[in-house]
């Protein structure tokens, strides 16, 4: 219990800076929250180790599917389920400052408060998948899916409902290896299955190399109208 409160204060922390970082310096708020999240994760560990903590240093940082109890699993779908109401009001005003950070602040008063919520729920998803994961393999889960799915849908829905299946199977299939395999860590399991797909969809997804090699001059016109895109945003 200590454990999570004290990674909810400097999860909390953690998302306030970043979000101060991401408005007052040249910083973006990706590279914020990972320059934060790993001073935080080196400061946890040095700790552990210096206080002679009784938590294995190898389940914290990997995760154990022996420490999923109850109270972790209550933990879990709470988070879950307080992430999916909170999207259903923060998506929309989300996938407009994303796209068009320009025009969303000059429609918002607090603009700012649809990237603190979204930073606060981020940290909250990443202390729920403390025991699962472990601290150093979650941002796997977060990541891969995301980018897998990328290179199959085009839209934000279609990139949103690929990348939530793909999480799922790759949780489904890390923790039933990880059962499998007693002395595997379920979160390297996990994760390593999300790279699986990753992997794949960047072989054969229809705007990765498979795209690619079925029809050149398609693929590399997306890829400017990404490119063309992303610097919008900048």
């Amino acid at each position: 219990m200590s454990l999570l409160v004290g990674g909810l204060i400097a999860g909390v922390g953690i998302a306030i800076l970043t979000a101060l970082l991401a408005r007052k310096t040249i910083l973006r708020s990706d590279a914020s929250l990972a320059s934060l999240y790993l001073i935080a994760l080196a400061v946890g560990i040095f700790i552990l180790s210096a206080a002679g903590s009784a938590v294995p240093l190898k389940s914290f940082l990997f995760g154990s599917i022996l420490g999923i109890d109850d109270s972790s699993m209550m933990l879990v779908g709470g988070v879950a389920t307080m992430t999916l109401v909170s999207f259903a009001v923060l998506l929309r005003p989300l996938t407009v400052s994303t796209c068009d950070p320009v025009f969303f602040e000059s429609q918002t008063r607090w603009p700012w408060l649809v990237e603190q919520g979204f930073m606060l729920l981020l940290v909250l998803n990443l202390l729920a998948a403390f025991k699962t994961l472990g601290t150093l393999m979650a941002v796997g889960l977060m990541i891969l899916p995301a980018t897998a799915a990328r290179y199959w849908a085009s839209t934000i829905t279609g990139q949103l409902v690929l990348g939530f299946v793909c999480a799922l199977s790759s949780c489904w299939i890390g923790l039933t290896l990880s059962y499998l395999l007693p002395e595997t860590p379920s979160g390297p399991a996990i994760v390593l299955m999300a790279g699986g797909f990753f992997l794949i969809s960047v072989l054969f997804g229809p705007l990765g190399f498979g795209g690619w090699l079925r029809n050149p001059s398609d693929a590399e016109n997306m890829s400017v109208a990404h490119t063309l895109t992303e610097e919008r945003t900048q």
